[in-house]
């Protein structure tokens, strides 16, 4: 027997979250991204866009641009469920570590939810009492 011993890439940190002038609550931006983006015509955000990029690193970039963390819930295409509820989880000073756990945990529950609503009508397709599946 073998053992895999090769590991899931690691995610991005979130990156620290404060609110602006007007109270708007964003991610704090990197001023080195900020200046690249500034400085570089060539490298605007529609470029990026349609450049072949991992969705973590796309929302660890609109992280890094200082994006709003509503904004940053709303960007569907990229911003998955998970990475915005930690996200949120930090901004309430929750350690990054311990709000990944809690919204697994919360998934984990989900999922042995749904495996229990869906017990029953399983059963009654496989022709099976519930207690032996």
């Amino acid at each position: 027997m073998t053992e895999n011993t090769e590991k899931a890439p690691a995610k991005n940190p979130i990156q620290p979250l404060s609110n602006d002038a007007h109270g708007v609550l964003r991610f704090k931006p990197n001023a080195i991204v900020q200046h690249l983006l500034d400085t570089h015509s060539s490298c605007d955000m529609n470029t990026l866009r349609a450049m072949n990029f991992t969705n973590d690193d796309r929302q660890q970039f609109a992280q890094l641009i200082g994006y709003s963390l509503s904004g940053y819930g709303d960007l569907r295409s990229y911003v998955d469920d998970e990475s915005y509820s930690v996200a949120v989880h930090v901004a309430d000073s929750i350690d990054e570590r311990d709000a990944r756990i809690t919204v697994l945990e919360k998934k984990l529950a989900d999922l042995r939810a749904f495996v229990i609503t869906l017990r029953e009508p399983m059963a009654q397709l496989f022709e099976m009492h519930p207690d032996d599946l």
